[in-house]
Parts: structure tokens; C-alpha cells; sequence
């Protein structure tokens, strides 16, 4: 069990002082008007996809989370490094919105947690107590779990002093389980067999930077760059405004087309990573889907895949007397989860040579999936809630990413406004119940 005092948990070397950082209200989810910070994948700032509107009276929570922002890790950092080389070698410049580039200094870390995304993390413990915060005793507090990861860690321990700021410190949880990434842990991809999404990327890219190569070359002679030092300064926009909290410099060197060009291909890294165009992605998110089954039904957890059941089967690490339970993860690992649950699945998978195929109807978008600090929270609502068949009193689940309800289209007998009874969510989770149909043993061979 880990405690602390309130405060922010961060890294970083870099002295800073304050910024505004550009934050934009609620967009319509289909016409997606263009909000530059929601054109950068899984590098977005978190952002609700809806309006929340409040479950009927009676309910307990599970919430899963993703770290906050992040500096770049150590291999893309390397590569954000050589392309901003190229341009700085270029011994001039024929278009004066690269002058800042002759001055720049990259001084982003790798890894660690940014002071913004350390925000994002406590502003999200303080969101949960307010809105739930008639769940909360002092003998039943937030239990509280974390993956490994550094950031991870921080990002689940400024949540719990968010959580304890927002009560006027009353009510205190501590992060009580961290799981080892290096040993079976639910909140972290551990498929060692599961493939890539390069192909589809790749040919994304090939699509979609040539043009911005050329203008690129041409206002900087000698600079050289390729399709993937684009793609890496595009990143850059996306990691030092995170860090600065100001928009990069680096951002107006793109224009709206290129920037969804770039949120397609996060759409399709995720896609074809973890997700619905990844044969063994989903099975990495079963294990987890499995303990959310026991904390519904307040039953042992039933598992043969990812879980730790050391920590699943006692009631000090894995207690299902809580009201409130929050989890901290990555975004490849939330994606598996969405997907094994049966979220935002697609009518066509996605083409890696066309953004537009089914721009209408598609709801795959990572920047509203998986952006830094996304969180899905799912309610069980111990209530009649009127309406059909569902007025008599039980127990119900609802479910929601990044603020917006979910449809739980396989979810028999749903309503309309999202809610379906907790025996038929899990009658629905049969892959994960039935360990994955095979799938998790594809992982070792």
C-alpha cells in the first residue's frame, strides 16, 4: 500500500513557467468539427466526447484510466531528434515560417509524466468524487490499482490526491495494488505473439506525406527529409505542447487536411495494433473484462489468461466490497479491452489507403478513444429505472468513454439511454469468459 500528501507527481528537468494551454468545449460527435488538439491520436489532450448526464440514483463504479500526457519514449524521441537535425543542417530557408527551427532546442525527456499530464490525472480524481461522491465513506473508499509503468504509477497517485483534494481531504484512498508489467498483469499488454499495424500505417503514411515532404525540402534545401521525419514532427507538435502547455510552434508547419491525415493514421495504429483488425488484440484485454465480471457480481474471479491470481483471489488485493474501483493503464491496453468487450465495433474494417471510406458512420477515432488521460467508467446502477422491461428493480451497467454513454449494442434487451442488466453484459462476454476461444494460447506458440 502506497501513501502520500497531496501534491503533483511528475518528472521533468525543465523549468517552466505557467502557460495556458488552449482547451476547447464539447464537439458534435459526427460532423467532428476541426479542433487542432483532436487531430493527434492517442498524443491528444483528454477531451469529453458528450455531454455526462447523471445515472439514476444507486449505483457503484469501476473506472479505467490511461496515464496522463507523456514526454516521447526513448525510440520515437531518437527519431524526433534526426529530423529536427535534418532541418537545423539546412543552410537556409526559403519560407520564414521555418525561421524558429534555426533557434529551436529540443529538450523533451522520454517517458516520464509531464506537469500537464500530472494535472489531467488530479483533475480526473477530483471529477469522479464530485460526481460520485455519495458512494464514499470513510470506511469505503476508492480501491485503487496501477500497472507498473512510471507514469502510470504517478498518474494513479495524483488521481487518488485529486480524489482527496475534491472531499476537502475527508476522504483519502491510496493506491493500494501495483501490478508488475514483467508478470501477469491485466492492465498492460502481454500477448507476446500479437502482430503489428506497420503494414497499414505504413501505407497510410506513403499516402498521405509525400506532399508535405516536397514542401518541407523545398523551403529547406539539403534537409532530406522523409514520409517518417514528417511524420515524427508531427508528433512533436503533439509532445512539446504537452509539455509546454502551449501550442508548438511546430503545429502551424501543417494544415487541417494533413493533421486529419495524421489522426487516421493513429486510427489505424490502433486499429490493426490492439484492435478489431488485430487477430490476438482482443485477448489481451479478456483478463480484465474477467475481473470487472467478478466485481458485478461480487463473485471469485474466473480467469485462465492474464490475470495475477495471487492478487485476484484475496480480498485485500482484489476486495469486490467497494463502491468505487479505479484502474490505471495504457492506451494499446484499453483499446484490446474496448474491442474483447465489443465497443466501438466497425461495420468495415478500416482502409489503410482511404481516410474517407466511411468517414460518416465510423466511430473509430483514437483521439476520442484513447486520448492521453482517457478514462472508461462503468456503472452498475443497483435501482428500478423505469421504462419496459427494466422496471423492476436490479441490477444494471452503463458504460461510458470519455463521457460519452455507450450504445451495448450486444448487450440484449439494452435501452435506449445505454443501461442493460448486469446478466446480460455478461451473458454478452462470452469470448472472455470462455478464455478468449482459444486465442490466448496463439500467445505462446
Amino acid at each position: 500500500m502506497i501513501s502520500a500528501s497531496p501534491m503533483f507527481l511528475y518528472q521533468s528537468s525543465r523549468k517552466r513557467s505557467p502557460r495556458k494551454f488552449l482547451q476547447f468545449g464539447l464537439q458534435e460527435r459526427l460532423t467532428r468539427p476541426y479542433v487542432l488538439q483532436q487531430n493527434w491520436g492517442a498524443y491528444s489532450p483528454y477531451y469529453p466526447v458528450a455531454k455526462y448526464v447523471a445515472p439514476p440514483e444507486g449505483c457503484s463504479i469501476t473506472q479505467l484510466q490511461r496515464h496522463g500526457a507523456r514526454y516521447p519514449t526513448a525510440s520515437p524521441g531518437a527519431a524526433i531528434a534526426m529530423a529536427v537535425n535534418k532541418l537545423q543542417n539546412a543552410s537556409v530557408y526559403t519560407d520564414s515560417s521555418l525561421n524558429f527551427i534555426r533557434n529551436f532546442t529540443l529538450d523533451l525527456g522520454t517517458n516520464d509524466l509531464v506537469l500537464f499530464g500530472a494535472s489531467q490525472s488530479l483533475a480526473a480524481g477530483a471529477e469522479t468524487y464530485n460526481r460520485y461522491k455519495e458512494l464514499v465513506s470513510v470506511d469505503n473508499l476508492p480501491f485503487v490499482r496501477a500497472s507498473s509503468s512510471d507514469r502510470v504509477v504517478k498518474s494513479a497517485l495524483n488521481w487518488t490526491y485529486g480524489f482527496s483534494a475534491a472531499s476537502s481531504l475527508r476522504f483519502n484512498p491510496v493506491l493500494s495494488v501495483i501490478l508488475d508489467e514483467n508478470a501477469n498483469d491485466t492492465l498492460h499488454n502481454s500477448c507476446g505473439a500479437i502482430g503489428s499495424s506497420d503494414n497499414q500505417t505504413d501505407t497510410w503514411i506513403a499516402i498521405y506525406t509525400p506532399s508535405i515532404v516536397q514542401r518541407l525540402n523545398n523551403a529547406a534545401p539539403g534537409a532530406n527529409l522523409s514520409s517518417n521525419d514528417v511524420f515524427n514532427l508531427m508528433t512533436l507538435c503533439a509532445f512539446e505542447s504537452v509539455a509546454t502547455e502551449s501550442i508548438s510552434d511546430w503545429c502551424g508547419l501543417f494544415d487541417e487536411d494533413e493533421w486529419r491525415a495524421f489522426e487516421y493514421e493513429m486510427d489505424l495504429d490502433k486499429y490493426y495494433g490492439t484492435g478489431y483488425g488485430q487477430p490476438l488484440g482482443p485477448v489481451e484485454g479478456i483478463g480484465y473484462i474477467n475481473e470487472l465480471i467478478a466485481r458485478l457480481t461480487s463473485s471469485p474471479v474466473n480467469d485462465t489468461t492474464q490475470t495475477n491470481s495471487t492478487l485476484d483471489r484475496s480480498p485485500v488485493t482484489f476486495p469486490l466490497d467497494r463502491t468505487i474501483y479505479a484502474d490505471f493503464s495504457h492506451d494499446n491496453q484499453l483499446i484490446a479491452i474496448y474491442t474483447a468487450m465489443g465497443l466501438f465495433k466497425q461495420a468495415r474494417a478500416l482502409d489503410p489507403t482511404n481516410s474517407n471510406f466511411d468517414s460518416t458512420n465510423r466511430s473509430w477515432i483514437t483521439s476520442q478513444l484513447v486520448p492521453f488521460s482517457a478514462r472508461m467508467v462503468i456503472e452498475k446502477i443497483q435501482c428500478g429505472i423505469g421504462s419496459s422491461r427494466q422496471d423492476e428493480d436490479g441490477d444494471y451497467i452503463r458504460i461510458l468513454v470519455n463521457d460519452a454513454v455507450q450504445s451495448l449494442d450486444f448487450c440484449a434487451g439494452v435501452s435506449k439511454e445505454g443501461i442493460c442488466r448486469v446478466s446480460e453484459f455478461v451473458e454478452s462476454q462470452s469470448y472472455a469468459t470462455n478464455g478468449g476461444n482459444g486465442d490466448w494460447q496463439k500467445c505462446f506458440e
